[in-house]
């Protein structure tokens, strides 16, 4: 009977190794193809990258040239309503000085004819 279970497991252990040598060739097989994929997958992407890099130098420089100009109108749109802003600040000052002119012309005519009606009542 020894020798009978030691066939077997010479049996057993010899398959075990030729199943082991086989998956271990199947899975490297697949490893290295999946190595090669990754290989073609990362020169595709890089090729892309390259593509898109130079696809977008135009685009960055008009937009630069676009806000370039958006920041010129921005700033001559300021000076404009500063200007404005100074010039309707003018005008104001001058009514004032001038309605306060008037008023207080006004007022002196009233006292004026005031003190006349008092001299001769």
């Amino acid at each position: 009977m020894d020798i009978l279970s030691q066939i077997a497991l010479n049996q057993g252990l010899t398959f075990l190794a030729w199943v082991s040598a086989i998956v271990i060739i199947v899975v490297g097989g697949f490893l290295v193809k999946l190595l090669y994929d990754l290989s073609i997958l990362t020169k595709n992407l890089n090729e892309t990258t390259e593509i898109v890099n130079e696809e977008l130098k135009p685009t960055i420089e008009e937009l630069k040239e676009t806000l370039h100009s958006v920041n010129t109108i921005v700033k001559n749109t300021d000076e404009g309503v500063d200007n404005i802003k100074n010039a309707v600040g003018k005008t104001i000052n001058k009514t004032k000085n001038i309605s306060d002119s008037i008023i207080s012309g006004i007022i002196k005519g009233f006292t004026t004819v005031l003190s006349l009606f008092n001299k001769k009542i």
